[in-house]
This record gives structure tokens, C-alpha cells and sequence, in this order.
């Protein structure tokens, strides 16, 4: 028993067209209708719903290339509301945590999970149980994948998509040929389109394929990555989990806009609004920056009016989280790049040279920086507690007419009360 009970087992927790998924949390009318969401600015189609994907909608094509199909089929259009996905991600994430803190959250709604602890007879029913409270304490819907390594795991993961049950165990098979037979390189944890197009110029097709060439050929013709993915497909673990959230170094908050900006005055207002984001955001992980870059540019394609693109960085004295002034100083990069006769169609803001905020102690602080301290605690808490912007800079305006598309948007806001749907009782 205390053989089985100490063999590696990574899980692989995806959640499962999780905006979609996000959207019908709050909207049971579509749970069984087709449905997209849209990236910014109602651009391309980022997720799909099964009854989606039975209609051959293709993930990432633009909008108004697959708009026939949707409108002929009454498909349920949303753009995105990235406040909510976050909101429910974390909510998945603190689930998880639950069942072991050894956790490595890869992205919004993938994560990895050391379940080491759990003996192999009894691994496959902890996938199952996973799988149902993250859906009884959520209401998103998983799949996962259990193996040996991180890339098995996504191999389990990727067949676990399409099995009712959403759960797949590679623990305890011996002979896991046949399973990786079935599995195109292209979809192993790692191959991107340059790397699929060699291994198929080298006879490589599939992920059986890659595990079984020898170690000598892989040295020779290709890279580290593929040598580490070979040894993970055989079940020796090369790639450890990243379980210590790492501190970001930097913070980026751009838009393209809903229709072409000209005006100063709206382009001002867009970078005050991004500032803000952006500021706020390192505050929420008590970091402060000591370098602050914005961005802009017009459309590549619009040659009518020719294509202007630049930037400038400030560094700043004293490294900081203070919205005012990261507004303040992005502003006057701003004003050092904008130029008249251009019609901008996206902006930015970088915050750069991240560090923890209590590293932030000097000889020149003062009791009015402790005042300032306050106040954006004031704001996060009122704007966490009522809604995003609740609390706003008058620089970043009111009507924002240069705002992103979000015809389709669904307006629910889970740290807003007053946002979330009301139930009708008879």
C-alpha cells in the first residue's frame, strides 16, 4: 500500500467553456441553447458552448464571419464581462484548495493539483468528487485529468473532454500506447504550430510517436522542450508544479476602441480610465510601481490615413501605487506622443519595475501619504463592495464614447448586488 500511496499524481482541473459556463450561471434560459463569447471590442468568437460547436462555429474566427450561422441558428451572443470570469475563477480556485493547497493555477480556468496524498485505488473517485463539489459550490462544470506528469495530465484532461463522465485516470496503465496513438501532436501540452510542422516533416503524427523516439534522435535534431515533453509522456515528471505565486513585473491594461479616436480630449479620458485599472490592480496585490509607459496607435490598415504608432516611459522617484499620480504622470506621457490627424484605434498603459509596497518606506514620507493610503483603500472597498468605477477620477470621464464594442454585454457584476439577476416567486 505505501507504494501506491507515494506515486505522483498531477490533476489537471479545466473548466469546461468556462465563459460560457460564467454566463449561464446567471442565466438558466441558455443552458441547453447554442452560445459564444466574444474577446474585446466583439472581435472574435473565445469560447463556444457544445451546441455551439455542433453548428460548426469555429473558435477564435471573427464575428461577422460566422454571424449567418448565428443568426440562422438563434445562438446566444454575449461579450465578454472579464470581471465576472475572474470573480467565478477565483471562486473554482479557493475550491480546489480544499483538496490540497499544493496548487499551480496555469490560467483563469485551468489548474494543476498534487494529489500525491491519495493512494491509486482511490485517486479516480477523488476526481470524481472534485469534479462534483467544484460544480455543487460554483455551478461550473469541469473536466479532469489524472496521471503521472503534467503532460499526461493534459493528455487525461483532453480525453476527459469528451467523456461523459469528465474524469480520466492514467494511474496504474501500463501500456499507455494505444492511448497516446490517438492523440495528435499538435494537441500535446507544449507543441505549437512550428513544432508540429517539424515533428510532421520528421514522420512524427502523434503523441506515441514522440515518447518512443530515442533520447539520441532528440538531441540531435530537436530541442529541451521536446526531450522534456518525450520524458513526461513516458511518466517521468520534468516539469514541477509552480505552486508559489510568483509577483508579476508589470501591469498592462489596453483597449481597442469602439470606433476611431481624433479627439485629444477622448484619448485623454481612455489612458485616465486604463491608469486607474491598472493602478488598482497592483494595489489588490500590494505592489507599487516605479515606471509607468503609455502607448498608442492607429489601425495598420487604414492606409487613408496613414499609421502612426509610439510610446513613452517615465520613471518615477518614488515607486508608487497612487492612482492619482500614476494618472497624473500618464497624462503628461500622453501629451509627449499624441499627435493631430490620426484616428487612434488603441491605448495603453505599462506598470513597470513592480515590488512589494511595504518595501516602500522613505525618508520623504509624510503624514500626507499616509492620508493618500487611505483614500485609495476607500475607493477599492466602495467600488469592490458597489461596482467597478463607482468611484472614479473626473479625468477619465462619463459618457466615453471611444469605449470598446459590447453590444451583447450581460452587465453582471458579482461584486455588484444591484447587477445580479432578481428572481420572480409566485
Amino acid at each position: 500500500m505505501s507504494s501506491t500511496q507515494h506515486t505522483r499524481k498531477i490533476a489537471l482541473i479545466d473548466c469546461n467553456s468556462f465563459y460560457v459556463s460564467c454566463e449561464r450561471l446567471f442565466n438558466p434560459k441558455i443552458r441547453k441553447r447554442p452560445v459564444v463569447v466574444l474577446s474585446n471590442n466583439d472581435g472574435c468568437i473565445i469560447s463556444r458552448s457544445n451546441e455551439a460547436k455542433a453548428l460548426g462555429i469555429k473558435m477564435g474566427e471573427p464575428y461577422f464571419k460566422e454571424k449567418e450561422i448565428i443568426v440562422k441558428n438563434n445562438v446566444q451572443v454575449f461579450s465578454s464581462n472579464y470581471s465576472l470570469y475572474g470573480d467565478i475563477s477565483r471562486r473554482v480556485m479557493r475550491t480546489l484548495k480544499r483538496f490540497n493547497s499544493d496548487i499551480e493555477i496555469y490560467s483563469i480556468d485551468e489548474a494543476f493539483l498534487d494529489l500525491s496524498n491519495f493512494s491509486d485505488n482511490e485517486i479516480e473517485n477523488v476526481g470524481h468528487e472534485i469534479r462534483s463539489v467544484v460544480l455543487k459550490w460554483t455551478g461550473i462544470p469541469t473536466s479532469i485529468g489524472i496521471a503521472k506528469t503534467k503532460t499526461l495530465s493534459k493528455v487525461a484532461n483532453h480525453i476527459a473532454k469528451k467523456k461523459q463522465s469528465g474524469v480520466v485516470n492514467l494511474i496504474g496503465i501500463e501500456n499507455i500506447d494505444p492511448i497516446l496513438e490517438k492523440v495528435e501532436i499538435n494537441d500535446v501540452w507544449g507543441v505549437g504550430k512550428q513544432l508540429t510542422k517539424f515533428y510532421h516533416q520528421n514522420g512524427i503524427y502523434n503523441a506515441k510517436q514522440l515518447k518512443n523516439k530515442s533520447n539520441t534522435w532528440i538531441k540531435k535534431n530537436s530541442n529541451v522542450l521536446s526531450s522534456r515533453t518525450a520524458m513526461e509522456l513516458r511518466g517521468i515528471s520534468c516539469i514541477d508544479l509552480e505552486t508559489m505565486s510568483s509577483k508579476r513585473k508589470s501591469c498592462v491594461v489596453s483597449r481597442s476602441f469602439g470606433k476611431r479616436v481624433e479627439n485629444f480630449q477622448e484619448l485623454r479620458e481612455a489612458v485616465a480610465g486604463y491608469s486607474l485599472n491598472a493602478s488598482e490592480k497592483i494595489r489588490s496585490e500590494s505592489l507599487v510601481a516605479k515606471s509607468i509607459t503609455v502607448f498608442v496607435r492607429t489601425s495598420p490598415f487604414q492606409n487613408r490615413y496613414g499609421f502612426y504608432s509610439n510610446s513613452k516611459t517615465i520613471d518615477l522617484p518614488i515607486a508608487t501605487n497612487n492612482s492619482i499620480e500614476i494618472v497624473k504622470v500618464a497624462l503628461i506621457a500622453l501629451e509627449a506622443i499624441f499627435k493631430n490627424g490620426y484616428r487612434y484605434q488603441k491605448a495603453g498603459i505599462i506598470l513597470s519595475h513592480l515590488s512589494e509596497s511595504n518595501n516602500n518606506k522613505n525618508l520623504f514620507s509624510s503624514e500626507k501619504d499616509e492620508k493618500i493610503n487611505i483614500l485609495m483603500k476607500s475607493i477599492d472597498n466602495t467600488n469592490y463592495r458597489y461596482g467597478r468605477s463607482t468611484l472614479s477620477l473626473a479625468s477619465a470621464g462619463v459618457h466615453k464614447k471611444w469605449k470598446s464594442k459590447r453590444q451583447h454585454y450581460s452587465k453582471i457584476d458579482t461584486a455588484d448586488f444591484y447587477s445580479l439577476p432578481t428572481i420572480k416567486t409566485t
